[in-house]
C-alpha cells in the first residue's frame, strides 16, 4: 500500500493550491491503481489454477514492475521540471 500513501498525502495536501500537483497526483494514484489492480489478477490467476497461472504470471508480473518503475521515475524527472506526464495505461478512475 506504499505506492499510494505518498501520492495521496501530497495529493491531498497540496490539490487546492498547486494546479501541477492536482493534476499529477491523480495521476500518480491512478496509475497505482491501475498497476495493483493488474497484480491481483495476477494473483487471481496463479490462485485460480492452482499455481499453474504463475508460468504466466511471474514473467507477466515482473514487466509490469519494470514498467511501473520506470514510468515513476519519468514522472518524477517531468514534475521536477514543472512538465505534466501522462503514464501510458494508467486507467482515468480519479478525475
Amino acid at each position: 500500500w506504499g505506492c499510494f500513501v505518498g501520492p495521496l498525502v501530497i495529493w491531498l495536501m497540496k490539490k487546492d493550491t498547486m494546479p501541477l500537483v492536482d493534476d499529477q497526483g491523480k495521476e500518480a494514484l491512478n496509475f497505482n491503481i491501475t498497476v495493483a489492480g493488474i497484480g491481483l489478477a495476477l494473483l487471481a490467476l496463479g490462485v485460480v489454477t492452482l499455481g499453474i497461472g504463475m508460468i504466466i504470471a511471474i514473467p507477466v508480473g515482473i514487466i509490469v514492475g519494470l514498467a511501473w518503475l520506470v514510468f515513476t521515475i519519468i514522472a518524477g524527472i517531468k514534475a521536477n521540471e514543472g512538465v505534466a506526464y501522462r503514464y501510458p495505461f494508467a486507467l482515468r478512475l480519479i478525475k
